[in-house]
């Protein structure tokens, strides 16, 4: 084949040129968009948002410091790594679990636990806690919260394990919560994981079987029934002592009355016959008669008296005339 020949006007292009300048713009071009992204990502990783309810823990060359800021922070990129570590009171259960549709399932293997009286009771519980200190729930170990599951699983079977059903079901369920909650925080402290406890709860403790848990229920009931009967007494107790102590210290006041009139009347009687025995040393005679007449004329007023003269005879007098005018004229006639 024989060559294409020219004419005049045509351009002569050159196809190595024109791919070698496709390749020097888009070199530069590509250069440009690596730039614009990789001062993105230096842009993206200077920046960080903390929440109010996080702390953001910063490791720089592998070493960790907590930070307090909240909001957004700045940090060095690439040589910083930011680790949020949600510090509000958290939650999980133990012995029992919460389906999607808001229904519990019962954990056998977890709330099934054996008494000191080798009794069967499930006993569900509810585990608070809260990061207390961010770089050592980080880095002190690899799941701080299987760590605190453990320990309180085991300081739930440990403590139930030293009382008896009774006092599991009834009774004693304050005092083992505590003893409970208290063991968790001792082991706590000695792990030192990172991680405060906030509260263990018992939610429920039952019996395994329906017939041993409605026998219980019955005893709880009879220890109610005799709890309210206990204050109810006393209330009624506490009612009844003041009213008896009104009364007593009124019959006690009352008798006290009693026996000082009885008093006073025994020292004016006492007066009286120590001035009647001085005028009957003056006057013997006299005074018995007087005295006579005074007390007859106390018995007899309004009598009727019937004399019998012993001949059938019979004479009434009612009533009585005072002898006060015959004892005064007998008295005036002695004196004479």
């Amino acid at each position: 084949m024989g060559k294409k020949k020219m004419k005049p006007g045509d351009v002569i292009i050159d196809s190595d040129d024109v791919g070698r300048k496709f390749a020097r713009v888009f070199g530069k071009l590509g250069r440009i968009i690596v730039i614009i992204i990789f001062l993105f990502i230096v842009v993206l990783d200077s920046f960080y948002t903390v929440k109010e309810t996080e702390t953001a823990v910063i490791t720089t060359f592998g070493k960790a410091t907590t930070s307090q800021g909240k909001g957004l922070q700045l940090k060095i990129p690439f040589i910083q790594k930011v680790t949020k570590v949600d510090t509000t009171v958290r939650g999980f259960s133990i012995g029992y679990e919460e389906n999607k549709d808001g229904s519990m399932k019962d954990l056998d293997d977890e709330s099934v636990m054996i008494t000191s009286d080798y009794n069967f009771i499930n006993a569900d519980f509810y585990i608070s806690y809260e990061v207390k200190d961010p770089i050592k729930y980080l880095y002190a170990s690899d799941e701080p919260e299987q760590i605190l599951k453990n320990i309180a699983m085991s300081s739930i079977r440990s403590t139930l394990s030293a009382y008896n059903v009774d006092s599991a079901l009834t009774t004693g369920k304050t005092e083992i919560q505590s003893n409970i909650k208290q063991m968790i925080i001792n082991k706590l402290e000695k792990e030192d994981i990172g991680i405060n406890l906030a509260d263990a709860s018992m939610q429920d403790v039952e019996p395994p079987t329906k017939e041993i848990q409605n026998a219980f229920k019955a005893v709880e009931t009879a220890k109610q029934n005799k709890e309210s009967a206990i204050n109810e007494a006393n209330q009624y107790r506490n009612e009844q002592i003041p009213a008896a102590e009104a009364e007593a210290d009124k019959i006690l006041q009352e008798a006290e009355a009693k026996k000082t009139a009885r008093i006073n009347e025994a020292k004016g009687q006492a007066e009286r016959f120590n001035q009647e025995y001085e005028e009957y040393q003056k006057y013997p005679l006299i005074t018995k008669q007087r005295m006579f007449y005074e007390t007859m004329e106390k018995l007899l007023p309004n009598m009727k008296v019937i004399i019998d003269n012993g001949d059938g005879s019979v004479q009434k007098y009612y009533p009585i005339e005072s002898f006060a005018n015959f004892n005064t004229a007998e008295s005036k006639s002695e004196k004479e």
